[in-house]
């Protein structure tokens, strides 16, 4: 019988046998994994603690999973050089699943708001995935596991963020959040741009070059930057998408300098990242990104002041030869050149592409074109055929259906945020908010027509991302309206 009196420490557990045996087996097969999966199986047994309470905390509370799948957007490509043999690009599947799933168990305890997400933007999200399973029975199709692959960055995510967006995401204090996430880790992302620049890439990094990635990050003797990024093109238009998003609310924030000055320097790293990242195309970013601010502003002398910087970039580029000796004003140069052999190339694929699509309206299947057609059908005409674009890898694997279907979702986003930030938004933080998200997904749209950009790890879930948020903006002004009026009561008893 148990005495009451008597305490019983941890310590105890080590005088009973079966303690003592489960203890022994546990560290041996514990020392069995690490003997056969080497130092990955140690790690991950260390951090298994983490993941459990990681995993609990999301299941308790569904937007921190939001906010992981966040960061790991901008880190997990670039984890791939370092980490072998393990799937961390479904890492992000796997926090979409776990959100919804702590959706569906809270929701017997408390209400969820679902009626949130009934709204134009996550419908047409819908049905671009719609179009996407369409595309399973598609009879070019080459490959289901192609489509599986690529149909995630194309539109799965996409349906996925947007409804959390609406139903757990939706205050302001929200995207205040996800803003400094994005500048902190745009910042850190330059940095390590600089350090590859300066002291070039570290041993993974360089196996990762000898591997294949040199024969596009190596040209004419110089190192194309990417960061922790998957490439230097999406490298580049990431960071052209971050200049533009916080140069803006820089010239914006009046209320805190240290926010400012943060955003200023977010701002400025981006577009000096941008720079240094080798990507031409990205260049469109910025130039097409702040040519809608301007138009958004409805200012008179901001926009002839717009239109005057804007031609002023334009001739130092196209018609001076100012700076040629710096690779990299003279790489970006390159792009406003109409007879850049590179240039030649990309439109001589599309006359290929145009002979073949003339006879397949929905296009090849997803999967069929770029890396992952190389991966599953790599002696297919389409993935021996560099897309180079994303709206011409969109256009070759869903036909011309999928790229007007596609167009007019993008281009329904833009004007109607536009005329909504226009016309609708009044409170002057949320205007320019909204601003700098539409601008920079504007800037990222043009830009992708010379990069597949757009459905890319980090732009393509910061771009769904801030779909959701523009379609929020009025909501967000009306809070922020009633807040003043309440700030002003208050003063004035």
């Amino acid at each position: 019988m148990k005495n009451p009196f008597e305490k019983l420490y941890g310590s105890d557990l080590l005088k009973k046998p079966v303690f003592i045996t489960a203890l022994i087996l546990m560290m041996v097969v514990l020392a069995y994994m690490v003997g056969k999966g080497g130092m990955i199986a140690g790690l991950g047994i260390l951090m298994m603690p983490f993941l459990i309470s990681y995993v609990y905390l999301i299941f308790m509370i569904p937007r921190t999973g939001l906010i992981g799948i966040y960061i790991l957007n901008f880190i997990v490509l670039g984890l791939l050089r370092y980490i072998k043999g393990v799937p961390l690009g479904l890492s992000i599947d796997a926090h979409f699943g776990m959100i919804y799933l702590s959706l569906f168990f809270i929701s017997f305890f408390r209400k969820i708001p679902w009626a949130n997400a009934k709204n134009d933007v996550v419908l047409l999200a819908a049905i671009w995935y719609g179009y996407a399973l369409f595309q399973l029975v598609n009879p070019e199709a080459a490959s289901r596991a192609a489509w599986f692959y690529a149909m995630r960055g194309v539109s799965l995510y996409m349906l996925f963020t947007l409804p959390l967006i609406f139903i757990i995401f939706n205050k302001r204090k929200d995207l205040d959040l996800l803003l400094k996430i994005w500048a902190v880790l745009s910042i850190m992302a330059t940095l390590k741009g600089i350090q590859q620049k300066i002291l070039g890439p570290d041993p993974w990094e360089q196996a990762w070059l000898d591997g294949g990635g040199d024969l596009t990050h190596i040209l004419f003797g110089k190192l194309r930057v990417f960061s922790f990024y998957s490439d230097a093109g999406q490298f580049g238009g990431a960071q052209g998408h971050t200049g533009v998003v916080f140069l803006i609310l820089a010239l914006n924030q009046k209320k805190s300098k240290f926010l400012r000055i943060f955003y200023a320097l977010a701002g400025i790293m981006g577009i000096y990242g941008m720079m240094i990242s080798g990507t031409r195309g990205a260049i469109a970013v910025p130039f097409m990104g702040f040519a809608l601010y301007v138009i958004l502003r409805k200012n008179i002398k901001v926009l002839v002041l717009g239109a005057i910087m804007g031609i002023g970039m334009f001739v130092f580029f196209k018609y001076t030869t100012i700076g040629n000796s710096n690779y990299t004003i003279n790489r970006m140069r390159t792009a406003f050149d109409p007879n850049d052999a590179s240039l030649q190339v990309r439109l001589e694929n599309q006359r290929k592409l145009k002979a073949y699509m003339a006879s397949r309206p929905f296009g090849g299947g997803i999967g069929s074109a770029g890396n992952w057609g190389q991966r599953f059908t790599p002696n297919t005409f389409l993935a021996n055929t560099p897309t180079d674009s994303w709206y011409v890898a969109i256009w070759a694997e869903q036909g011309v259906v999928g790229l007007v279907l596609h167009l007019f979702i993008l281009f329904y986003i833009v004007i109607k945020s536009s005329y909504i930030i226009m016309f609708k938004i009044r409170e002057d933080w949320v205007k320019a908010q909204m601003s700098a998200l539409v601008c920079g997904m504007f800037g990222i749209m043009v830009a992708s027509y010379g990069n597949g950009l757009l459905g890319q790890m980090p732009t393509g879930i910061l771009i769904y991302t801030s779909m959701g948020f523009l379609f929020l903006g009025k909501k967000f002004d009306n809070e922020a309206l009633a807040e003043k009026e309440l700030e002003e009561q208050k003063k004035l008893e």
